[in-house]
């Protein structure tokens, strides 16, 4: 054969060494899959999702990655990953396994399942190591194309270390904005809101990133003629391409997933574009594969035509490198043969050995219950039953903790009423597993660190003859001024946010004072104003993001819940995004300004605090106790209070409000009427035409929902009056039968109750528009005043008797 001048040119680029390692990696990562099936097949994993098909474009990548990048990716970056040395072979099988111990596996400590990668950001204390140094993924989430709107931030993060002189100083986080922010989706998923949102906030903003865009031409079972337009994503973007070197846009590359001398160089030119002209790129690369099909739930061949089939297996990367490899003369058959077998080889031994540091603290779980078994059967007489639950333990094929807690629970229940210590001994065992179960899985939910914002101690407005009255929206104001000012990582936006300073004037001035990136305004796009904070977050910034109604953050939700709800304790406190979000809700006029929907979000955020304040003055403590924590959270103004005058603190930028601590607005004896927000005011007018009945409330502001009061101060109001209210704006059944289950359960206030406890809520429909649509529609003060007279009338009706019926 003819050597060709572009086979010469090959041989001179790519080095024999490095491109036979490439392959070699190639290889051992294909063999994670294949292996990993197997075990999921076999039992010894519950499910299995790998990357097989993908194996050369990621190599490609890995070759344009540098220390201080970030990766915002899914669940087919496995080579990657391996390449970066970001995870190993064993930390993967580990999680395979769902080993939860964080140094078996340090992405999830086992809460995830497999193949969602984390770099552990975090040290032992909470504190954010130095990123610059380190090769940097965000934690994967499985929802599709939830990985996008963060990208936002990751990427946006570069542009504001490089323009904001202030920022310099940080060198931990960034390398004066050098860094790329690599993303990488799933063909099928382009096909999702999130995608698209992203990608238009991502050119809108100009960061530096890369998406690859995998395509192996289906989503599970439905191809792509049945998920985008033209049934090829990098058509729909060309209108995205950028023009010239100057203008706004991305730059479009397509490449073939089998053709490694072609991906190797464009992502080379990609990288280089991206860090040095600091715009975005999209690498679409076609022509992939998914030997395995989409997950172990499933066969590929119910949906792929026998054609389809064939034309993958011809594809298969692997084998299209293994040609090259051969044509080009850059190895031989013996030595592919040597690197492939060698692969399998080392593939298994670790697997086994992965295997055996997970099985082995079970199997010596299960040994100590089984000597206490066998004591046991010495002396009582049901032994020939203890036997049975013994050898069942014995027989699982593929024993868990829950396997021992469970023969522990059978055994106890038989040994009821048996005298010796095998009783007491299994109790202790049973105990100990319960302990460490909880810690295994339940931890990390919020901060454990000093930087909890439990641990921010209560700072006091302070006032003095000159403490200006002004209305509430100064307060807000001078409070983001004095934030802006003493930490140059905050960096707020939102919708109207910037040059308006938001649409009640929170941030009126701010922007020119500060500059355009400090105090900016976006597009109407919730997901990505949240998912841009996230991202923010994760670089070592302190985002304010305002989400213009509370109504609007339904939009947002999903994210929030999760992706930074979950964030920390999925990555057993690896990561952490301190995102501050802002809104505003409650009473106002009509259906889609006057949203409370809080039993939704109380029941979707477990993660991110949820602070309810009445006034702006009580908002400001809430946003410098959330900036002086690392932890994330919503504070919800009331909407309507921006008008009401309120006294301006001398130390409006120091004052910080406790989380979890209710506060007492008005002492009494008869009844506690608990709500928060709005209804504060309007609670308190009901308690003064109470007292003129001879009902003596006393109204407490739960301030925070979630924490929920801490310091136990309802339950003592509850002692002293026997009876309680609980009112908000929410649905029936929403955030007033939450607050009742954690006074009357948690808090242990049935005991207290000297009458029927009541909650008092909106209507199941939405807000009507008008004031009287408001007054039927929402609780009133007349309302509150019936029920809580309701209550005493029921409890003395001689003394109360009913007047208004």
């Amino acid at each position: 054969m003819i050597e060709t001048i572009e086979d010469k040119l090959t041989k001179t680029i790519f080095n024999r060494k490095a491109v036979l390692e490439d392959y070699r990696l190639a290889y051992q990562s294909r063999q994670v899959s294949l292996v990993g099936r197997r075990e999921v097949l076999s039992g010894k994993a519950k499910f299995g999702i790998f990357g097989d098909g993908k194996e050369l474009a990621q190599i490609a990548m890995a070759k344009v990655f540098q220390p201080g990048d970030f990766r915002s990716g899914y669940y087919r970056d496995q080579t990657l990953i391996f390449a970066l040395g970001m995870s190993t072979f064993q930390e993967f099988f580990a999680q395979l396994y769902a080993h939860a111990d964080v140094v078996a596996d340090p992405n999830s400590a086992g809460r995830q399942m497999n193949a969602h990668f984390a770099t552990r950001l975090l040290d032992d204390n909470g504190k954010w190591k130095r990123q610059v140094d380190m090769f940097n993924t965000s934690a994967d989430l499985s929802p599709t194309a939830s990985q996008m709107p963060r990208l936002v931030g990751l990427s946006y993060a570069s542009l504001l270390y490089r323009e904001l002189e202030e920022l310099q100083k940080f060198s931990d986080f960034s390398n004066n904005g050098n860094e790329i922010a690599f993303g990488t989706i799933g063909n099928a998923s382009c096909a999702e809101g999130m995608f698209w949102e992203s990608i238009n906030a991502i050119g809108v903003l100009r960061g530096p990133m890369v998406l690859s865009i995998w395509d192996d031409g289906y989503g599970i079972s439905v191809p792509n003629e049945d998920q985008v337009t033209k049934s090829d994503i990098s058509e729909l973007l060309k209108g995205f391409q950028r023009e010239d070197e100057s203008s706004a846009g991305f730059d479009v590359y397509t490449v073939r997933g089998w053709d490694y001398p072609k991906l190797i160089s464009t992502y080379r030119q990609a990288a280089e574009t991206a860090r040095s002209a600091h715009v975005p790129v999209i690498i679409h690369v076609q022509e992939m594969t998914q030997p395995q099909g989409h997950s172990t739930s499933g066969s590929q061949e119910r949906y792929k035509t026998v054609e389809r089939l064939n034309w993958e297996r011809e594809h298969d990367c692997l084998l299209k490198m293994r040609q090259w490899l051969l044509e080009q003369e850059l190895s031989t058959e013996i030595e592919l043969e040597q690197v492939e077998n060698e692969s399998k080889e080392l593939i298994e031994e670790i697997r086994k050995d992965a295997w055996e540091l997970f099985i082995n603290p079970v199997r010596r779980e299960i040994q100590t219950v089984v000597d206490i078994f066998d004591s046991a059967c010495l002396t009582n007489e049901q032994s020939k039953e203890l036997k049975i639950i013994k050898q069942r333990l014995l027989r699982v094929p593929v024993p868990h903790h829950r396997s021992v807690i469970s023969a522990i629970h059978q055994a106890l229940i038989l040994l009821r009423e048996d005298k010796s210590d095998c009783r007491s001994r299994l109790i202790k065992v049973k105990q100990k597993l319960e302990l460490d179960g909880r810690e295994r899985y339940t931890t990390h939910l919020f901060s454990l660190s000093f930087e909890s914002v439990l641990e921010i101690e209560e700072v006091s407005p302070v006032f003095s003859p000159d403490s200006p009255l002004v209305s509430g929206y100064e307060i807000l104001n001078a409070c983001f001024d004095a934030m802006l000012s003493r930490d140059p990582r905050v960096i707020a936006f939102g919708e109207d946010l910037g040059r308006l300073g938001d649409v009640n004037q929170g941030f009126a001035g701010l922007q020119k004072k500060y500059g355009q990136l400090r105090v900016s305004d976006t597009g109407i796009r919730e997901i990505t104003i949240v998912g841009q904070a996230i991202g923010l977050a994760l670089r070592g910034l302190r985002p304010i993001a305002e989400l213009q109604y509370l109504d609007y953050l339904l939009y947002a939700l999903q994210l929030i819940s999760d992706d930074l709800a979950s964030l920390h304790w999925r990555t057993r406190g690896g990561q952490k995004a301190p995102v501050i979000l802002r809104t505003r809700g409650h009473r106002l006029e009509g259906i889609w300004h006057s949203g409370s929907q809080m039993a939704g979000i109380i029941g979707l955020i477990r993660g991110v605090h949820l602070l309810v304040p009445r006034d702006m003055t009580q908002a400001a403590g809430f946003y410098n106790t959330l900036l002086l924590s690392e932890e994330p959270g919503i504070v919800i103004e009331v909407l309507n209070g921006y008008r009401f005058k309120e006294r301006l603190p001398d130390n409006i930028g120091q004052i910080s409000l406790p989380l979890g601590v209710p506060e007492v607005l008005r002492q009494g004896e008869d009844l506690t009427l608990v709500t928060y927000g709005a209804l504060c005011r309007i609670a308190l007018e009901a308690a003064e035409s109470l007292s003129q009945v001879g009902i003596d409330a006393e109204v407490i502001d739960v301030r925070s929902l979630l924490p929920f009061d801490k310091r136990g101060i309802i339950i003592e109001s509850l002692k002293k009056t026997g009876h309680i209210l609980f009112v908000d704006e929410d649905v029936p059944g929403g955030a007033t039968a939450y607050m009742m289950q954690e006074v009357l359960e948690t808090q242990g206030g049935f005991w207290w109750l000297d009458s029927e406890p009541k909650t008092l809520t909106a209507q199941e429909h939405r807000p009507a528009y008008g004031s009287d649509g408001d007054f039927w529609s929402k609780p009133n003060a007349v309302e509150i005043f019936e029920t809580a007279y309701e209550i005493m009338h029921e409890v003395n009706p001689v003394l109360y008797p009913t007047y208004y019926k």
